[in-house]
């Protein structure tokens, strides 16, 4: 079995409504994802012979959803009153909902289910909230 490794790193806000503790106020983190992808077979033709994927395709792929999330503020649906949320679009301020809580857990089952939405074989994604914690999604 071969496996691939890639990483992408994104700056973004959140916060966590209902939680008891400090990240129920927002605040920001310098997110990095890990993704691994697996193959049983390399390509045999082609100019990627040899190889499972080329790595800056794998890399672009990736990327192209933590440049998605940069720089902006990660909720989820509904967490912020409807004045509130008018009030900060009003300011253009970048706002990213998903219809889930925006913790480490759930952003790796994101990122899991976008790369296998992009045609790899996912092995495993880990996001790092902090460089000492992280969390980790696979499908077994």
């Amino acid at each position: 079995m071969y496996r691939l490794e890639t990483k992408a790193k994104f700056d973004g806000a959140h916060f966590l409504k209902g939680y008891e503790g400090k990240c129920a106020n927002i605040h920001g983190h310098r997110w990095e994802v890990v993704v691994e992808v697996k193959s049983e077979e390399v390509q045999t033709e082609g100019s990627f012979r040899g190889m499972v994927v080329d790595f800056a395709v794998l890399k672009k792929d990736l990327r192209d959803e933590a440049k998605r999330l940069d720089h902006a503020l990660i909720i989820e649906e509904g967490s912020l009153k409807e004045k509130t949320m008018g009030a900060l679009l009003e300011e253009d301020f970048r706002i990213i909902t998903f219809p889930f809580r925006p913790t480490a857990e759930n952003l790796a089952k994101h990122f899991f289910e976008y790369m296998k939405g992009r045609g790899y074989d996912v092995a495993s994604v880990s996001v790092y909230e902090t460089p000492n914690n992280k969390a980790t999604y696979t499908e077994s």
